[in-house]
């Protein structure tokens, strides 16, 4: 049985859809991202399961009870948002005591767990200090800790690091994620990085248009993404036009002068997906030229123009010599490295 369950959840305004028929089932203890551009309806489910909105339609269950039913102060949800929401004039150690406060916990038991929080979030000896003397990443542990106090069954996360630079960013999807393996808080995510959502995640849900788009952990939606947008959105990606011929033993699979064997249950026009990590240079394969070479540090970027379109190349810097700009080129790579779906030739 799920411990957190989205029924064919809908949410429409007026004559506009903005979330359709969305369905997951969460595990007690999972970390869920819903991960998708800007207006894919990711914030509204959120805040359908929050109580902030009411579905149009379909069920939201915890643990089998109907969630919807529930005033959302009620709900026993920890919610981080955005902008941290801290109250200026508390302290930290007000501000994180204010939930236990509103749940009548007794002082003493009250201080024991605001002390702990804070510890817990690595701010341990800040309780007296005000949000205006923190900076961003303090501010974003007291909301965490505040969030955490009251021991919600489920924790909500609205782009909680957007606001906080690359290198704080970072240190704090290792924190959180540390915080969450800890304790083992069942937790969803909104986010709109997918480097946020692959690090964090044990499973992903990518949406579009306020429908799914793919539900999957991290490797699996980034390894075989199951729609177009998925394999554009989730990182760097090379498309390819193929197609699949079963006139022969073994069906092939061809792009171009690359080719390979077939997957099964597809035939025809297809479209192959590769990485750019997972394509090399070599003696055979996709004919290409280098149009432009860029050094990164640990490794080197390739922008290539090849028989079946531009293609991006990312080799690792292992101090031997790589192809120049305008040198000619072999794209190559296994078949088991690349997603292949139908194609609808117009």
């Amino acid at each position: 049985m799920a411990f957190l369950e989205l029924d064919r959840v809908a949410k429409q305004f007026g004559a506009q859809t903005v979330v359709d028929d969305f369905s997951l089932a969460v595990r007690k203890g999972e970390f869920i991202s819903f991960l998708g551009p800007s207006g894919c309806g990711k914030t509204t489910t959120l805040q359908m399961i929050a109580g902030f909105l009411d579905p149009t339609r379909g069920a939201i269950r915890l643990e089998d009870k109907d969630l919807i039913a529930i005033h959302p102060a009620k709900r026993g949800l920890g919610i981080v948002f955005q902008s941290y929401a801290l109250f200026p004039h508390m302290t930290a150690a007000e501000n994180v005591a204010f939930g236990l406060e509103m749940r009548n916990v007794p002082r003493t038991e009250r201080a024991e767990r605001v002390r702990a929080a804070l510890a817990m979030v690595g701010l341990a000896g800040y309780e007296d200090r005000h949000p205006r003397r923190m900076s961003g990443g303090q501010q974003q542990r007291v909301a965490l800790a505040r969030a955490l106090v009251i021991q919600p069954s489920v924790l909500l996360l609205d782009e909680p690091l957007s606001n906080l630079d690359a290198k704080l960013r970072e240190e704090m999807q290792i924190e959180l994620r540390q915080i969450q393996r800890t304790i083992g808080t069942t937790t969803i995510l909104v986010t709109h990085d997918q480097n946020e959502a692959m690090s964090l995640s044990d499973r992903i849900v990518v949406m579009s248009q306020g429908k799914i788009e793919q539900i999957g952990s991290p490797q699996d939606t980034y390894e075989r993404p199951a729609s177009a947008f998925v394999s554009q959105f989730l990182g760097k990606t090379n498309d390819f036009a193929g197609t699949i011929d079963r006139t022969g033993t073994p069906a092939q699979l061809t792009a171009g002068s690359w080719s390979g064997p077939a997957p099964a249950g597809l035939n025809g026009p297809v479209t192959m997906s590769i990485r750019p990590e997972r394509i090399g240079f070599g003696d055979a394969g996709l004919s290409a030229r280098i149009v432009t070479r860029i050094f990164q540090g640990n490794h080197w970027l390739f922008q290539c123009e090849s028989e079946c379109g531009s293609a991006i190349v990312i080799r690792q810097n292992d101090g031997k010599p790589q192809p120049v700009e305008g040198e000619a080129v072999r794209l190559t790579w296994r078949p088991e490295d690349m997603s292949v779906r139908a194609r609808t030739v117009a």
